[in-house]
């Protein structure tokens, strides 16, 4: 087993989550099975309880793990399945540590931080770096380890120190350590300062831990003899130094290293078994981010949400919106919508704010489509429900998704606006046991597995699978006309069943359920172009070159092309991405044949 330790210097959200994905991807295309670890040093035992305005969103894998996410930009790049052990935090690694001292497995020795604590850590990556990560179930050969926050931050010492110790116990010629590190370029001089990384290569190196690499991230091209003032000062070979400067696209950073030998190091360094065959997965990646490059189309949505300050709430749609505009060859705008600026309240309070946020949501552009993340609480809800019912009765293209945060998903949201907007019994009085537990009309009400004393690791989450009920359904054939799915899950609040035949009398179709038939998974709206809400997260399984099906169905509405895209049989599927039809990016698989041409031409 090969390791690459990535830590950072400087600042943190520097772009080593960024780098160490396209490490990985690089490795990856030249035969390698490759795994990753992130580890970030809070004290949380996971990232389930965060406000997204903390860590940015909160990332869901298959067994349920709520991670951060980092891990969904390895799961991006690399085309794997990780899982939540992957993810290491200073909590897990205490709570361990102490449960054994109260099982009396230290034999009633002290527990101290050095050796216990950094034995558990070591312990733990060598354990967790043999997990399989590729469909094709092999033991991994390279394993590429984040650390969280900064070289120098009290919290990332314990690690530190255990990775001092590791690079002995693994030999050097299977550790290898990649620092990230910033060259401001101040705009009053427009000369790259190399101090700060100077600097930071020095704490590190005083904490025992010496570069193998350094990258450099910069706004522009590093001049050669900056390269080489950090080389002499930082005790490395210029071509240890490399430039990560900005790009159009992330998704040209792994070209922008494989430019720089950065291959050729890791074989000399470490001594990898790398093939000589053409390294045909990283020209499908060149050749997507040149045709990135050259879109001309454009396609806006309007992300409607609670968390809009901070992009990195909403990750992983805005990848799979991305990917999706990319499959159908169009430059991807997304507009911004505070949900709560559309409430009836804040045009008392704020009143330009309010016009200001529906005159963004309402232009009028020939590609516009609608898009409501959650978020938590009560806040924002009423605005989110005015968006819908926008989308519904202009015949928006609208995409709705479970929450990040312990609210109703948007599915529910859409049953609510639904039930709101049509005559019956309920319009007035249509409710939430989330936000009135006492209330007498419950659209949307708690599972019975929701245990409300406890936050952390207690929704319905992971992988499930979502039955198709009815061949006549757009979703369906989005999927490749299959009779189920298996999407990622994160919620524990559900549309109440004993209403579902009430709003199927209204035109609104319950066309995939859970594996019992109890829980409502996918709803679509009749007599609108694309009205669809999911009980789950497809984003979190969005790939780059297998665009989500029901975000790339979103942009296809918006474009006006969906209706020809059915009736040409939906031939780009996940699965049709790969020339296998594995939906596997697996060293074994070739990249050959890509269907995104094809998807574009119709």
């Amino acid at each position: 087993m090969k390791y690459i330790l990535v830590t950072g210097g400087v600042i943190s959200g520097i772009g080593k989550g960024i780098i160490a994905s396209s490490v990985g991807t690089i490795l990856k295309s030249c035969g390698l099975h490759v795994t990753a670890i992130k580890i970030d040093p809070y004290i949380n035992i996971d990232a389930g309880t965060f406000s997204p305005y903390e860590h940015g969103e909160v990332f869901v894998l298959d067994d349920g793990g709520e991670v951060d996410l980092d891990l969904g930009n390895y799961e991006r790049f690399l085309d794997i399945r990780l899982t939540k052990d992957n993810n290491l935090t200073t909590g897990k690694i205490y709570q361990s540590v102490i449960n054994k001292e109260r099982r009396g497995d230290y034999l009633g020795k002290t527990v101290q931080v050095v050796p216990h604590i950094t034995d558990a850590i070591q312990d733990w990556v060598m354990r967790q770096a043999k997990v399989p990560v590729d469909d094709d179930d092999v033991e991994p050969q390279v394993c590429v380890i984040e650390l969280g926050g900064t070289v120098g931050d009290i919290e990332s010492m314990p690690f530190i120190e255990a990775f001092r110790q590791f690079q002995f116990k693994v030999k050097r010629e299977n550790f290898c350590n990649i620092h990230v590190s910033l060259v401001p370029q101040p705009s009053a001089t427009g000369e790259q300062k190399t101090k700060p990384t100077q600097n930071s290569v020095r704490e590190l190196r005083g904490l025992g831990l010496s570069p193998d690499l350094i990258m450099c991230r910069c706004s522009t091209p590093l001049d050669n003899s900056v390269k080489e003032k950090i080389s002499m000062f930082c005790h490395v070979e210029p071509e240890q130094v490399i430039c990560v400067h900005d790009v159009s696209s992330i998704y040209r950073v792994p070209l922008l290293l494989e430019n720089q030998g950065v291959v050729g190091y890791f074989c000399r360094r470490l001594n990898l078994p790398i093939e000589t065959k053409p390294r045909k997965m990283l020209a499908k990646w060149k050749e997507m981010s040149d045709r990135s490059d050259r879109l001309l189309e454009q396609c806006s949505i309007a992300l409607v949400g609670k968390y809009t300050k901070f992009s990195d709430s909403y990750a992983s749609v805005i990848k799979a919106l991305e990917h999706s505009a990319l499959a159908i060859s169009h430059k991807l705008e997304v507009k911004y919508v505070d949900s709560a600026d559309l409430e009836a309240s804040r045009l008392q309070e704020e009143p330009v704010r309010y016009h200001e946020a529906w005159q963004k949501l309402c232009t009028r552009r020939c590609k516009h489509s609608l898009n409501v993340p959650g978020g938590f609480g009560v806040r924002g809800t009423e605005g989110k429900i005015q968006a819908i019912s926008w989308a519904r009765k202009q015949k928006k293209p609208f995409l709705g998704r479970t929450c990040l945060k312990f609210i109703k998903t948007e599915m529910s949201c859409s049953v609510c606006e639904l039930n709101t907007s049509v005559p019956s019994v309920f319009q007035v009085y249509a409710n939430s046991t989330e936000f009135d537990p006492e209330t007498e009309h419950p659209v949307v009400i708690d599972m019975p597995e929701h245990n409300p004393g406890q936050m952390g690791g207690t929704m319905r989450l992971g992988k499930r699978r979502t039955i198709f009920k009815t061949k006549n359904s757009i979703l369906r054939k989005l999927y490749g006309d299959v009779d189920y799915v298996e999407e990622r899950h994160r919620h524990r609040f559900e549309v109440n069943p004993e209403l579902t035949q009430h709003f199927e009398e209204k035109g609104f179709r319950f066309v995939g359920q859970d594996v019992e038939g109890e829980r409502m998974e996918v709803i679509e709206l009749d007599d609108h172009p694309y009205f669809v809400g999911v009980q789950y997260h497809p984003e979190f399984t969005s790939r780059p070159i297998k665009p989500s099906p029901p975000y790339l169905g979103l942009l296809l509405a918006a474009a006006g092309r969906l209706p020809g895209y059915l009736q040409k049989g939906c031939r780009l599927s996940p699965r049709e991405t790969y020339s296998d039809g594995s939906g596997s990016s697996s060293p074994d698989s070739e990249i050959a044949d890509l269907k995104l041409h094809s998807l574009a031409q119709e």
